[in-house]
């Protein structure tokens, strides 16, 4: 009897341990992400689908087939199934509470002052789906309104291409809005009507301030240009090896001024990492003082 024929064919083919090594080095290699052994059931279940839309019946075939010449998009495309894309708006919230009660506040003062130019310039690395950049935006326009006349840009970069795209869609369920204050969503973004009901959309003084891009952190020839004030990499870099970890934190406190704030993940710090920056609150940082910076101008 064959009913049972379709579901034994459903099944995805197993990763062997010798098919994980091999996507292991590439992955670590392209973008410095280190995948456990214990990743197994996770880099199968989300490469099994490439394998079933390619017609190929085992990993080592689909890593012959991303690896071949000429076959980059394939690769990127692998690269976009392994990402992992948790977020939410306002998340570590004590990170936003910081820059409303404390560094937002000194700079305005310090921009009337005419100690420091009146722009700034904000780097969401790990973007994910929008979520941080466009909790950046609201926060940034709270604190230096549209007519303040403070010039605001935000960029916004992610490995995962699918990431970017939604990210830059600005559209998302409304349950997402749960974590943005009330005054701030009635503020600044969009409830769906009609064959959008259910949806909320970024408004358009958030949509203005944001820039996004592909970018892959273990390639700076990838990297947006110029230097930032703030520079956000949360619950990133918890996923690189630790050799590409140090070299990412090294290249990124370069792109800041001594003025400038870098903001990691609950899980991460800079300790044992670098001596070049100093802490300033739990998983904030700004770099130390070293040899004078040529003129962001």
């Amino acid at each position: 009897m064959s009913g049972h024929e379709p579901w034994a064919q459903a099944l995805p083919p197993s990763l062997s341990h010798s098919e994980l090594m091999l996507f292991q080095h590439l992955v670590e290699s392209e973008t410095g992400i280190h995948l456990s052994m214990a990743k197994n059931a996770l880099v199968a279940n989300r490469l099994s689908r490439r394998l079933r839309e390619l017609g190929l019946d085992s990993f080592a075939a689909y890593y012959t087939y991303v690896t071949s010449g000429g076959n980059e998009a394939e690769k990127v495309r692998m690269l976009d199934s392994l990402c992992t894309h948790e977020t939410s708006f306002f998340r570590e919230s004590r990170h936003f509470d910081l820059l409303r009660d404390h560094v937002f506040p000194e700079w305005v003062a310090q921009g009337a002052q005419g100690r420091r130019p009146r722009s700034l310039r904000v780097w969401s690395a790990g973007c994910s789906t929008g979520e941080e950049p466009y909790s950046l935006a609201m926060a940034l326009l709270e604190s230096f309104p549209q007519d303040s006349g403070w010039h605001l840009e935000i960029v916004a970069t992610d490995l995962s291409t699918w990431a970017v795209r939604r990210a830059e869609e600005g559209l998302w369920n409304l349950e997402r809005s749960r974590t943005i204050p009330p005054l701030l969503l009635r503020k600044y973004m969009l409830r769906g009507v009609r064959s959008q009901e259910g949806l909320m959309m970024a408004g358009p003084e958030v949509r203005q301030l944001l820039r996004f891009a592909r970018a892959n952190l273990h390639d700076p020839a990838t990297w947006p240009v110029g230097k930032f004030d703030i520079i956000f990499c949360r619950n990133v870099l918890i996923y690189f090896g630790a050799e590409a970890r140090v070299r990412v934190i090294q290249g990124l406190l370069q792109r800041l001024p001594e003025t400038g704030y870098f903001f990691l993940g609950h899980a991460e710090s800079l300790i044992g990492i670098t001596a070049a920056a100093r802490s300033v609150s739990a998983n904030v940082y700004t770099p130390r003082p070293g040899p004078a910076e040529p003129s962001r101008e």
